[in-house]
């Protein structure tokens, strides 16, 4: 079973580990993911996320900067097995010539400052999809937030924006809703044409964890032809989960169902945040993602329904955006 991933932070550990003296890389290592991990379980696609956390990085831009030069060192020295994608043709190409693909991301859109030039230049060092925010209010928007006690889930997106948002549909910037607040959400349905993503977020009915998307934005995100990763940090997957706690398959099998009873089998994809999750996984890294298929198989679903969820159903997103 191929395998598409919308969302990882392999880049952005593998940065850090670098800059502590760690002799690390990408083709071998002890993360998550790995190209061999990725071989082992028949990747097509991994979208790599450049991280940044506002709330402990003070040069946001360029630390973003460095994970894209990363990636793109690590993908040179690796050239004969994963190659960095800009549109769909360069997929189908890699395809052909039997290697991964690679597609670059940015989670936090701060990174940008607001200024619409820094978000043309990714465009043109190859970002093709972005985070609006992380965990923190930026220049663009904000998250769903506690503050004093309570959950603030109605600001959406500033002045700054709304442009924006304009300007990646202009570009062809797949926008991620991931880490965006409820009111973000209504504002990117509202103001765009083109589908957009939740590249690692689950059902919040399922998981009460306001990281998740409502049934109603499930619905919403489906009609617009928008795609969902299923994300594997256990505080998305069950309530009564702990950082200690292992991601269970049971709980995604449960998030899986509900999503294609709400939404239809077509809005569902992989986003693991592989790297990005600090609990136990019982798929314990990219090797091991062929169990999750049988599994699927084994609660009923079909070979076609695993397949649209593992990879085709974003393969399409990309072919149309």
């Amino acid at each position: 079973m191929k395998i598409v991933d919308f969302h990882c932070d392999t880049i952005s550990q593998l940065y850090d580990l670098k800059q502590s003296g760690e002799n690390i890389n990408l083709k071998e290592n002890k993360l998550h993911l790995d190209l061999n991990k990725m071989k082992k379980s028949d990747y097509m696609l991994q979208v790599f996320a450049s991280y940044v956390d506002l709330g402990s990085n003070n040069k946001p831009l360029e630390s973003c900067l460095s994970y894209i030069d990363l990636l793109y060192k690590e993908v040179e020295k690796n050239k004969n097995e994963i190659g960095i994608v800009y549109n769909y043709e360069d997929i189908l190409k890699n395809i052909e010539n039997k290697k991964m693909s690679a597609l670059l991301s940015i989670e936090e859109g701060g990174v940008c400052k607001g200024n619409l030039s820094l978000l043309r230049n990714f465009y043109r060092l190859g970002v093709r999809m972005m985070t609006l925010t992380w965990n923190y209010e930026n220049e663009l928007g904000f998250p769903n937030e506690i503050i004093d006690d309570k959950l603030v889930l109605d600001r959406g997106l500033k002045k700054s924006g709304f442009e924006f948002i304009e300007e990646m549909e202009n570009l062809g910037i797949i926008i991620d809703v991931s880490h965006l607040s409820d009111a973000g959400f209504y504002d990117i349905l509202n103001n765009t044409k083109k589908p957009f993503v939740a590249s690692h977020s689950n059902a919040r009915s399922i998981c009460g964890h306001r990281r998740n998307m409502t049934d109603d934005m499930i619905k919403k995100l489906a009609h617009r032809g928008g795609v969902m990763g299923l994300n594997f940090y256990s505080c998305f997957l069950n309530n009564n989960a702990t950082d200690d706690d292992m991601s269970k398959m049971d709980d995604m099998i449960n998030h899986i169902k509900h999503i294609k009873n709400i939404g239809g089998i077509e809005v569902i994809g992989l986003g693991s945040d592989f790297d990005g999750i600090d609990c136990k996984v019982e798929i314990e890294n990219a090797s091991k993602m062929q169990i999750l298929a049988e599994k699927m198989k084994k609660e009923g679903f079909t070979e076609k329904e695993v397949e649209h969820i593992f990879y085709k159903n974003v393969l399409n997103l990309f072919k149309e955006i």
